[in-house]
């Protein structure tokens, strides 16, 4: 799970990220990965962003961000910190936000090949489901409840295969869901922190509570 890329310009959607006067305080896991570009898209839409690299600088968020990377790195490095269990309890009671790798990460069913997770939210991902084809694409996609398309990046993007039944899928490419909520969660297969597009997370910001 490879990110790259560079930003493309699709300007839509405002701050909108303060909680009674004040920018709700929004963690990027950042420990590998895309995690600047999240915290410079969290800031863009309003909120505090926070790297977080320990447990006891989870514990001072009220929501966070799994950026793309390499899925197996990532929770190689999550181990090494001590932050799976931590990150499984926050998961339990706060919103977390999986883009490309962190939605392999929170899935519970891993293919291609299988691993380990988060296990946190119902769904089935295939790893690097499209091939090498679609190593760097941009696509228009389009958002549900949502007036026109998302500009979304895809780097070797996974496939979400299976969307348990409390999921609702906000978003498809080539038939296949690429952005589902789920309870707390959202997880997403594309990259939206790579374009000046603030849509989807300011649906994360708006989640937490």
């Amino acid at each position: 799970m490879a990110d790259g890329g560079n930003n493309t310009s699709s300007s839509h959607g405002g701050p909108a990220g303060e909680a009674g006067g004040r920018p709700k305080r929004i963690g990027v896991l950042a420990l590998q990965g895309d995690f600047e570009a999240h915290e410079k898209a969290l800031r863009r839409a309003g909120a505090e962003a926070v790297p977080v690299r320990t447990a006891d600088e989870l514990r001072q968020v009220e929501g966070l961000i799994i950026p793309g990377g390499e899925s197996t790195t990532m929770l190689k490095m999550i181990e090494q910190e001590g932050l799976l269990e931590p990150l499984r309890e926050f998961g339990s009671r706060r919103p977390i936000f999986g883009t490309c790798a962190g939605a392999i990460l929170l899935a519970t069913e891993v293919t291609n090949p299988p691993q380990s997770s988060l296990g946190l939210m119902d769904i089935g991902v295939e790893r690097n489901g499209y091939g090498r084809q679609l190593d760097s694409r941009i696509a228009p996609v389009r958002l549900a409840d949502s007036a026109g398309d998302l500009e979304a990046v895809f780097i070797r993007a996974p496939i979400i295969r299976r969307v348990g039944r409390d999921g609702r899928v906000l978003a498809t490419y080539q038939g296949d869901p690429v952005l589902v909520v789920q309870g707390l969660h959202f997880a997403a297969t594309f990259h939206p922190e790579l374009t000046d597009d603030s849509r989807v997370h300011l649906m994360f910001i708006k989640k937490v509570a």
